[in-house]
């Protein structure tokens, strides 16, 4: 096991280089320096992480000569929080500084412990080179470890996969519509994403460097680094991870169209904690998980989860604050007061609306200044006496959709303006330059409404930091000590809509309805200004960034807590990887524990079941065997040692039919209530007295969801009845199915059934008829006919083969064979399981009973014979 163990880890090490295409340089020692004033404090650098990784693929052991340091919180952004202004005479060109402004920042606000940043440099210093000089002298100062992308590189990476792929998709749109075609949205590019792989391993190699795994945590932030919980997890199974989505997550019938999908979901799933804004976002991710990789969510004492090949991946749903610190901090500047008093001399006796958006495709600007020009030509009275100060944002990624969106503002601001300019009055005032933090606050402090009008858009804080600047900025009102007061217009499409709940809210699509919102926000009276500040201040001050930052960490921290004990084993290559949880005894089933106990026994009974076991569990429709499982069988029953039992919830005449080529083949059907030794005995049933008058019951209970859930059907057994939903919709068949189940539950109260939940089923059967009894009774007519089994192998995949384990593995079910009979207990797939054993799939399966008749030919094994172990594993 150990050996096939160390084999993956090497091969998945092989091919993550192979991705990467770099190899890291060792790291040279830090350089000591004296702290700047806005540097953050020293952290210490770790050991190379491969020091701290085992060989096995369970990973990320502490080395014992290791030192002890402080866990860290190692925060991964797209760009280091840094400022890089040119100096020809600084060593590198540039001067760096600490960027108080930053979000990258802003986030670790609230994180305990040492912070480290990961991220690229700032795009002013983009074209330095590789060094690690560098590296080692920005994290001795500032806490910073650089990740060197050339500025090709990094253009293929962020604008050309990131920005005008991933980032469209994500706020819906598509490729084929008609914005692309300006540039907003490109179709997948095959090239672009090995680049940005490529980019992605190389964020990992830092992060991987700095880390210690089983005391940092390290937090993941959004879009652009989706793809590096996968990466990480490879090279450090033990890491405990946290992503966070600042974007929107779309619905899956949209997120299904992106080529990578599973890669994506899968990439997610490799974090300890995914984080979105909003429960829409989270609900679509739970969506697009069920419908695209089958895998189901729960929720337990408040908390999402979703079960993982053995772990638990925690869903939290917390949308982030505004750094008040921060804030209050530029808002008691002299030059914030000097600021906003001229911004209210000079629109002094007229009402000022504020916009402070983005240069983007999904900000809705056009939308809003439509609305504004709908206002004026509704409302007359208001001519003069309204501006609406549109403040944009620089834009984050060059483009032609840029380019042809501020090109169509300026249009239509000039086009208001000419209609219903009057001398020294210009209804919209747009604002292009940069503004620095003060002169914005000043300008969200002098505003009476706060108006977003976003088609799409992750979270936006502008409301939020529009309340604070309301409520403690240098003018909010004019009379000093008065009761503060605001009102804000808000998208119903953006991520804080949902916490702003005195908000006047809108649809931005529907310009009526922007021009009736602002309508409506400017009729408020003092009264209800007050109130709703009252109330949105409140909010934003208990859910500032510091308090979203100690929610994430101490989530993270229970979502991990169980890392440094787990039994894991690696899995998949490149983007497909994945550990695998296994139980402390949980291990896989290989010739080597197999094989010596198979030729050393002369009475074996081996039990397997049907679906998901010798056969794909995939295409429902069509489970007839193939002829090398037909071949397979009957080369088992043809050794005189060997007893073989097929055990099944499926029909007897199925079975039979199916399963006629093996003539020696013993079958038990419908969960073991029907029972034949070969294929010409009898079936024969158990002496129980089973009442079957529960079924008048279940029947029209199931009939009618059939009806109500398109794509489900009825299967009627003898001594069950079934509810199959493979072929409905996955994720409304679910829900279906845990409705159902509750249902059948409370009217079966009373009746001696069991309803059961399996793969895409719901099954109601007797209570006495079950596996584990049906594996009890062929044990025990053995033993009457004198065959007392000495070996048992016994493979299932669901929870009624849980009744087998259970049966062949309890203390009390020993009585009837021999204490010394060797039993290997398996399930097919890692899942918490009653089985010591388990194998991949039903590939696995059939490969390992193939490798017990193709040994045949080998001599039993006695005394001190040896048995030759192959360094090939036969089951990969």
């Amino acid at each position: 096991m150990e050996l096939c163990i160390q084999r993956r880890f090497l091969l998945l090490e092989a091919a993550g280089r192979r991705l990467a295409n770099t190899h890291r340089s060792p790291t040279p020692p830090v350089p000591t320096r004296n702290p700047e004033p806005n540097a953050r404090t020293p952290v210490q650098r770790r050991p190379h992480a491969a020091a701290m990784l085992s060989p096995s693929a369970s990973g990320g052991e502490s080395s014992p000569s290791a030192p002890q340091v402080e866990a860290r919180r190692i925060v991964v952004t797209h760009r280091l929080p840094l400022h890089a202004e040119p100096n020809p005479a600084a060593p590198y060109g540039f001067d760096f500084s600490i960027d108080a402004d930053a979000l990258p920042h802003q986030l670790s606000r609230g994180l305990t412990g040492p912070v480290v940043f990961v991220g690229a440099l700032p795009s002013a210093a983009a074209s330095i080179p590789p060094s690690e000089e560098l590296a080692a002298e920005l994290l001795a100062r500032f806490s910073c470890s650089p990740v060197f992308l050339d500025p090709g590189h990094h253009k293929d990476f962020y604008d050309g996969f990131c920005k005008h792929y991933l980032w469209p998709m994500l706020h819906y749109l598509l490729p084929h519509t008609p914005s692309s075609s300006g540039g907003g949205g490109r179709s997948f590019d095959a090239e672009l994403y090995r680049s940005y792989l490529t980019a992605i391993t190389k964020f990992a190699d830092r992060v991987f460097e700095l880390l210690s795994p089983d005391e940092d945590h390290v937090f993941i932030h959004d879009y652009h680094l989706w793809a590096l919980p996968t990466i990480l997890r490879h090279k450090s199974p033990r890491v405990r991870m946290c992503f966070f989505l600042h974007s929107p997550f779309p619905t899956s019938e949209l997120f299904r169209a992106i080529p990578i999908r599973e890669e994506l979901l899968r990439a997610l799933l490799n974090a300890d904690l995914v984080g979105f804004h909003t429960y829409d976002y989270a609900r679509h991710f739970l969506s697009a998980c069920t419908r695209l990789l089958g895998v189901s969510s729960h929720t337990r004492r408040g908390y999402i989860g979703i079960d993982y090949f053995g772990r638990s991946v925690v869903v939290k749903i917390l949308s982030i604050g505004v750094d008040m610190g921060q804030l209050r901090e530029v808002l008691s500047l002299p030059e914030t007061a000097a600021k906003a008093k001229e911004i209210a001399t000079k629109f002094a006796g007229r009402q000022v609306l504020l916009g402070v958006d983005d240069i983007d495709l999904f900000k809705g600007i056009d939308l809003k200044l439509t609305a504004m020009e709908r206002l004026l030509e509704s409302r007359p009275d208001l001519r003069g006496e309204v501006v609406l100060v549109q403040i944009n944002n620089p834009a984050r990624s060059p483009g032609r959709d840029i380019d042809t969106v501020r090109a169509e503002v300026h249009a239509m601001r000039d086009r208001i303006n000419g209609r219903f300019g009057l001398p020294g009055y210009e209804p919209i005032v747009m604002i292009d330059d940069p503004l620095t933090m003060h002169e914005k606050l000043a300008f969200y402090t002098s505003a009476d409404i706060c108006i977003v009008t976003a088609v799409r858009d992750g979270l936006n804080r502008t409301p939020y930091i529009y309340t604070v600047c309301r409520q403690e900025g240098p003018i909010a009102s004019g009379v000093a000590g008065a009761p503060r007061e605001s009102a804000i217009v808000l998208s119903e499409f953006v991520g804080c809509s949902p916490s702003l709940s005195g908000a006047v809210r809108v649809n931005p699509w529907n310009v009526d309805d922007v021009a009736e919102g602002m309508s409506s926000a400017l009729r408020l009276n003092q009264h209800d200004r007050q109130m709703r500040q009252e109330k949105h201040y409140s909010y934003v001050i208990t859910h500032d960034i510091a308090y979203w930052g100690r929610s994430l960490e101490q989530d993270l921290q229970r979502a991990s807590k169980d890392h440094a004990s787990m039994n894991i084993l690696s899995v998949g290559l490149a983007m497909n990887f994945r550990i695998v949880v296994l139980g402390p005894n949980f291990q896989k089933l290989s010739p080597g524990h197999i094989d010596p106990s198979y030729h050393r026994t002369g009475n074996r009974l081996i039990l397997l079941d049907y679906d998901g076991t010798v056969v794909m569990p995939q295409g429902m429709i069509t489970r007839h065997p193939d002829q090398e499982l037909i071949g397979v069988l009957n080369e088992l029953c043809s050794d005189p040692k060997n007893t073989v039992f097929v055990v099944s919830g499926r029909r007897k005449d199925e079975l039979a039919q199916w399963l006629a080529p093996c003539e020696r083949l013993g079958i038990c059907a419908e969960h073991g209530y029907f029972t034949r030794w070969s294929r010409d005995s009898p079936w024969e049933s158990p002496n129980l007295m089973v009442d079957f008058e529960w079924k008048n019951i279940v029947e029209p209970i199931m009939k009618h969801y059939s009806e109500v859930t398109d794509g489900s059907y009825i299967e009627a057994k003898e001594t069950a009845l079934v509810w199959h939903y493979e072929d409905a919709d996955l994720d409304f068949g679910s829900c279906q199915s845990k409705e159902l189940q509750d249902h059948l539950l409370n009217v079966l109260a009373k009746e001696p059934v069991s309803v059961k939940r399996g793969h895409q089923i719901v099954e109601v059967k007797s209570q006495e008829v079950g596996k584990g009894t049906a594996v009890l009774n062929l044990i025990e007519t053995m033993v009457a006919r004198g065959s007392i089994p000495d070996f048992i192998l016994c493979i299932g995949d669901d929870g009624s083969d849980e009744d087998m384990f259970e049966a062949i593995t309890a203390s009390s079910s020993k009585s009837a064979f021999l204490e010394s009979a060797e039993i290997f207990a398996c399930t097919v797939g890692n899942k918490p399981s009653q089985a010591k054993y388990y194998l991949e799939d039903p590939t696995d399966v059939l490969k390992m009973l193939k490798g017990l008749t193709d040994s045949k030919v080998q001599q039993p094994l006695g005394g001190g014979s040896q048995l030759h172990v192959s360094s090939e594993d036969p089951f990969e």
